[in-house]
């Protein structure tokens, strides 16, 4: 059994962990409103921007009249390589966020039949994929829970070059989102290349084909869509950077207040061993004062 000592310096080492677990729990709490509103904020835009670029890509004339050179990012092409744009934690400490996130990504990368490329955000990513030997393109780290536009315009603008050299024939992003503090979703859509809307099924049963939309551009369709098409892969990429930074943060949140409530649990645990330990300890030593006493009244 431990000495009363001993489990006095464990007790201050979990007292100490649990003043730690308590803190982040507090800053996570206080930067998850901020990551909330933008996570909520940025989401309609892409996906109207989204809808907007995949009516055009579904209208064949406006397609037909664009110089693919000049427009790679609404080219498709056979798809002989898929690229995974995977995005995870820098740190640890947030519960099951970052595993959920790259088992789900595991899962899709595991239905593809050809070859795998992965650009990853995030240090447990770039770890996590390295280790096990896929061809790793690019890793972006250091904002995963704290991103900028401008770290969306560097994530895009590198996605977008290396499909433009055919590094890969279809980008796929893989990331967090929030739901809540204490449900997050891992999700994963296909970015690149757009596709023309899906045929829907109405309520009887019947197919109809959704009609696209018709755009009129001033100036001409080739000029605003060279503009266009880069803005939409940031706006999806900076959406999901922020669903991933809300998702991180609230699942760190939770999970340190678990870990603070556990804390206090073992505190208290430890204090009644301690008080045992020590109860023990002042029994033994009575009782060999009293032993002591007793044989010098026999000599």
């Amino acid at each position: 059994m431990a000495t009363a000592r001993e489990i006095h310096r464990h007790m201050k080492s979990v007292k100490n962990i649990g003043q730690i677990t308590k803190a982040m729990k507090m800053v996570a709490a206080a930067r998850l409103r901020k990551a909330q509103e933008r996570a909520a904020a940025s989401r309609p835009y892409a996906i109207k921007i989204k809808e907007v670029l995949s009516n055009i890509v579904g209208d064949k004339g406006t397609l037909s009249g664009l110089n693919p050179r000049k427009h790679p990012l609404l080219q498709k092409r056979p798809v002989k390589k898929v690229g995974f744009l995977v995005m995870c934690s820098d740190k640890g400490l947030a519960g099951a966020y970052g595993s959920n996130v790259l088992k789900h990504a595991m899962s899709e990368i595991m239905k593809v039949d050809g070859e795998v490329v992965v650009i990853t955000c995030g240090r447990r990513a770039r770890d996590f994929f390295r280790h096990r030997g896929f061809n790793v393109l690019k890793s972006h780290f250091g904002f995963s829970d704290k991103p900028t536009y401008n770290n969306a315009v560097e994530v895009a603008y590198d996605a977008a070059q290396r499909f433009a050299d055919e590094q890969f024939d279809e980008l796929r992003i893989v990331y967090t989102l929030f739901k809540s503090a204490l449900a997050q979703m891992p999700t994963a859509e296909v970015i690149l290349p757009l596709e023309a809307p899906k045929e829907e099924a109405s309520k009887a049963g019947e197919a109809q084909v959704k009609a696209n939309t018709q755009y009129l551009f001033m100036p001409e369709a080739e000029e605003i869509l060279a503009d266009l098409a880069p803005r939409y892969l940031e706006t999806v990429v900076y959406a999901a950077l922020v669903q991933s930074a809300a998702s991180e943060l609230g699942a760190r949140m939770t999970a340190m207040s678990s870990a603070t409530d556990n804390a206090a649990k073992l505190v208290k645990s430890l204090e009644l061993n301690y008080n045992k330990a020590r109860q023990a300890q002042i029994t033994r030593e009575l009782t060999e004062i009293c032993g002591g006493a007793e044989a010098l009244k026999q000599n």
